[in-house]
């Protein structure tokens, strides 16, 4: 599987880690007063979902970027990626 780093180019799968659901970047409020249930379901709830997916991977053996790689679950086909902070910064801006 190949996946087209925003600013290296295209790069074999075996160069990154694979974290998981992409929505993991939504960390929960601590100071939230359900804070305890929603880290609860933060760790522990996760979709395993077939066909598209936003997901994070690790460039481990590369740049040492995350990325937030779009990709269907089923075919495997890589559909686009971009840097996990640009994806954080931008959230940030539109919830303020």
């Amino acid at each position: 599987m190949l996946i087209t780093h925003p600013l290296l180019g295209l790069r074999d799968a075996q160069e990154f880690t694979y974290l998981g659901d992409a929505r993991l970047i939504d960390r929960p409020a601590p100071s939230a007063p359900d804070a305890e249930a929603a880290f609860c379901d933060y760790v522990f709830l996760r979709d395993n979902p077939a066909g598209v997916h936003r997901e994070l991977w690790y460039h481990e053996h590369g740049d040492r970027s995350w990325l937030v790689v779009t990709r269907d679950t089923v075919t495997h086909e890589v559909l686009g990626a971009e840097l996990a902070r640009n994806v954080a910064l931008a959230r940030t801006r539109c919830s303020k």
